[in-house]
C-alpha cells in the first residue's frame, strides 16, 4: 500500500483528493498549517508551521507526495505573498518529501503557464514547475486545469465566481486546440489526481483538460 502525503488538503481540490484516496484504502497523511478536521478513516493530519514539515515527512516516509497548495494574489495580499505560497512553499514541500523518500510527485499548476509570460500568476506557476523538475523525482505529474468549477470554496473570489457563472456558455466555444481552456470541474481534477497517485512508471507528464478527464475515468 502506498503512503501518500498531501499539502493543501484543506482546499477545494485537496479535500476531495484526500477523501478519495483514503476511501480507497490508501494511507493518507495531510500536512497543514491549520487543522481541517478530516473525518475519513485512513486520514492522518499533521498540523505544524511549514518549517516543521520536513521533520514530519521524515517520520512519515511517503512514497507519493501531492501538492494542492495554492492561493490568489488578491487573497495573499501581494505578489510576493502569492509567490511565497504558490512557488516557495510548494518547492519546500517537494524537496522535503523527496528527502523523505518520495519518488512520485503530483502538483496542481495552471493551463497557459509560460516562463516568459507577462502574467505574474502564469510566470510564477512556470517557475514552480521548473523548480519541481529540478528536484529529480522518478515520476512527476503536472496538472494544468483551467478555471475550476463546482465544490465549496473557503474564500469568496468574485472574479472566479463570475467566470464560473459564464463557464457553461464560454465552454461551448472551446473546441479544437482551445479545449484545454474550458473549465475543469474540481471533482474531475480530484479524481484524476487520485488515479495518478497509484500509477507506476517514470517520467514527466503534463495533464491538461483532455488528459485530466481521461484519467478521471
Amino acid at each position: 500500500m502506498r503512503k501518500i502525503v498531501i499539502a493543501g488538503g484543506s482546499g477545494l481540490v485537496g479535500k476531495q483528493v484526500a477523501d478519495l484516496l483514503a476511501r480507497n484504502g490508501m494511507d493518507v497523511h495531510l500536512v497543514s498549517r491549520r487543522p481541517s478536521a478530516p473525518s475519513t478513516p485512513n486520514l492522518h493530519e499533521h498540523v505544524a508551521p511549514s518549517d516543521d514539515w520536513s521533520a514530519i515527512m521524515a517520520n512519515i516516509k511517503p512514497t507519493v507526495a501531492i501538492s494542492c497548495l495554492g492561493t490568489t494574489i488578491r487573497t495573499a495580499g501581494s505578489q510576493e505573498a502569492f509567490k511565497a505560497v504558490d512557488q516557495d512553499l510548494v518547492l519546500a514541500f517537494a524537496a522535503a518529501s523527496h528527502n523523505a523518500g518520495a519518488q512520485h510527485f503530483i502538483t496542481v499548476s495552471s493551463v497557459g503557464v509560460m516562463p516568459a509570460s507577462s502574467n505574474f500568476y502564469l510566470r510564477t506557476k512556470a517557475d514552480m514547475e521548473q523548480g519541481l523538475r529540478n528536484i529529480g523525482f522518478q515520476r512527476f505529474d503536472i496538472m494544468r486545469p483551467s478555471l475550476l468549477t463546482g465544490g465549496k470554496r473557503e474564500a469568496h473570489r468574485p472574479g472566479e465566481a463570475f467566470g464560473i457563472l459564464l463557464s457553461p456558455f464560454v465552454d461551448r466555444l472551446m473546441i479544437g486546440p482551445l479545449r484545454k481552456y474550458a473549465s475543469t470541474p474540481s471533482h474531475i481534477l480530484a479524481q484524476a489526481i487520485a488515479a495518478l497517485a497509484i500509477v507506476q512508471g517514470e517520467g514527466i507528464f503534463i495533464h491538461e483538460n483532455d488528459s485530466i478527464r481521461a484519467h478521471a475515468g
